[in-house]
């Protein structure tokens, strides 16, 4: 419940585009990365997929990583 996930775009060591679960859409930080967000975030497909990565990535190995560190 408190697993969040992001997935951020970087180039030249500077983040440009991030996807928070928590926001539920891609956020831009620089002009180049403004378009893209707003790109990725009127295509339904793109958002799915992204929202869908917090059940198969976090949610699924959070239990593995948590009897790991206990």
């Amino acid at each position: 419940k408190d697993v969040e996930f992001i997935d951020s775009y970087y180039f030249n060591k500077l983040e440009f585009t991030r996807f928070s679960s928590s926001v539920g859409k891609f956020v831009g930080f620089t002009e180049y990365g403004v378009r893209n967000a707003a790109a990725w975030n009127n295509d339904p497909s793109i958002l799915s997929a992204m929202k869908a990565q917090k059940e198969a990535v976090c949610l699924h190995n959070v239990p593995v990583y948590y009897s790991n560190v206990l």
